[in-house]
């Protein structure tokens, strides 16, 4: 099959995705192949937050309200995008989080754990000392019927996964905060263990460019100076760097307890390096113009390393600059350009995009062309496969036909393709809402 220059950066083949019958059931039928993002987008990005310093309830459901809907707020209309949150549990007085806030603001992240909102453990906060305090916090959401799939260790909080940045021992059997087995067996699949890259772009090639600042020459070679010496100890087999190599957005890896999960990569791609402007004040000056048409010229992926609760002014918890970036951001996502999604949603994708296998058949006696997919999640959203005849196949998946499949004209590399479509989370404003009124 002769693939043009453009198919070959839009067009990933799956394991054995040109399976073909026996030419006399078949015939010679073109292949289905898989387009490694959503229908139309060029580029995904995740605004993966950790929630360290946020003050109370007030700043995290506003800034929430802003990013997720187009209801006025104190920072003028929200951008209508798709953000995540984290969340986390035994912590000082002074910081927002589960056991410090009232009964208005724990119906609040339960009414967003369950609409996907807050899809994050944060780890279980600085306070967490003991297997004790994870076995509550999880019995909390489960009598709830609220779930997470994904763990963001914190600081060096003692219930940390990670052991050579992070420095916990929350899956360390034997010690007094271990907790991988409860936390794993409740449902977490995805985690966090301290790994930040600058590099625009992650499931492409790795590219160091995007961070020269003419302003700022000295700190922007630095910050590129880093992320080489992080290739070159991934080349050299050193394994806390192998994600930097790969420039892979997830690997599988095993806890020091044996759980088995995937590990994600975020990123930080500002020139000052992974721990600049990661802040509300300074996210204006990580998702700019220039990084934004990087990240979609690469037609790359970005789970962004930012912490949205450290604020300047409570009263309105997006500076300006932030809040035009968010808007040029929603601008490209209303025009199709980029997915933004959240955490969890990111890394369903790209799991499933992993996983799947792909082919061609058509049956003795039938007209037209099945595509078969053999996906081992139910998590579909987005996936998009290339085929010549795509007004004309029918999607099959673990057996069952897929009804809702929508079919699209070739994009940019001239192919026609058809798409399971990319569902929006509802946001719960409403029901947060009546319920923080009812308290007040």
């Amino acid at each position: 099959m002769t693939v043009s220059p453009g198919q070959e950066e839009a067009i990933r083949f799956v394991n054995g995705a040109a399976s073909m019958m026996d030419d006399t059931v078949s015939g010679n039928l073109p292949d289905a192949t898989l387009r490694r993002l959503p229908y139309p987008y060029r580029a995904m990005l995740a605004i993966c937050s950790d929630l360290d310093e946020t003050p109370d309830r007030h700043v995290y459901f506003e800034s929430m309200r802003f990013l997720n809907t187009r209801e006025p707020t104190a920072m003028g209309e929200g951008v209508g995008l798709e953000v995540g949150n984290s969340m986390y549990f035994d912590m000082p007085p002074d910081q927002f989080a589960y056991w410090n806030t009232d009964d208005a603001g724990r119906d609040m992240i339960r009414a967003l754990i369950r609409s996907g909102h807050i899809d994050c453990l944060h780890s279980f906060g600085d306070l967490a000392t003991t297997r004790r305090h994870a076995e509550i916090a999880l019995e909390e959401l489960a009598r709830h019927d609220c779930r997470m799939k994904v763990w963001i260790d914190h600081g060096t909080a003692p219930s940390n996964f990670g052991g050579d940045i992070m420095q916990g021992s929350g899956d360390v059997p034997g010690s007094a905060v271990y907790h991988a087995d409860l936390t794993c067996g409740f449902g977490v699949e995805y985690v966090w263990r301290g790994r930040v890259t600058s590099v625009i772009g992650q499931e492409v090639p790795r590219r160091l460019g995007g961070h020269w600042n003419p302003d700022h020459p000295v700190a922007s070679v630095r910050t590129v100076a880093k992320e080489f010496a992080k290739g070159l100890l991934a080349a050299a087999g050193h394994e806390k760097y192998a994600m930097h190599g790969s420039n892979q957005v997830m690997q599988r890896v095993a806890l020091r307890s044996g759980q088995k999960v995937w590990e994600f990569l975020r990123a930080n791609p500002h020139w000052g390096g992974v721990s600049s402007c990661e802040t509300a004040e300074g996210l204006g000056d990580v998702l700019t113009d220039k990084m934004l048409k990087r990240l979609m010229g690469r037609q790359g992926v970005c789970i962004l390393y930012t912490h949205l609760g450290k604020v300047r002014d409570r009263r309105e918890p997006f500076s300006l600059k932030t809040r035009e970036a968010l808007r040029r951001l929603s601008r490209l996502a209303d025009d199709g350009r980029i997915l933004v999604t959240t955490t969890r949603r990111l890394l369903d994708y790209w799991r499933m995009i992993r996983e799947i296998a792909v082919s061609t058949t058509r049956s003795p006696g039938k007209e037209g062309i099945d595509i078969m997919v053999t996906a081992p999640t139910p998590h579909l959203d987005g996936l998009t496969l290339y085929h010549q005849n795509a007004r004309d196949v029918r999607l099959v998946v673990n057996g069952r036909v897929v009804d809702n499949v929508q079919r699209h004209g070739p994009d940019h590399t001239g192919v026609p393709s058809l798409s399971v479509p990319w569902t929006r989370l509802e946001f719960p404003v409403h029901r947060v809402c009546s319920a923080r009124n009812r308290v007040n």
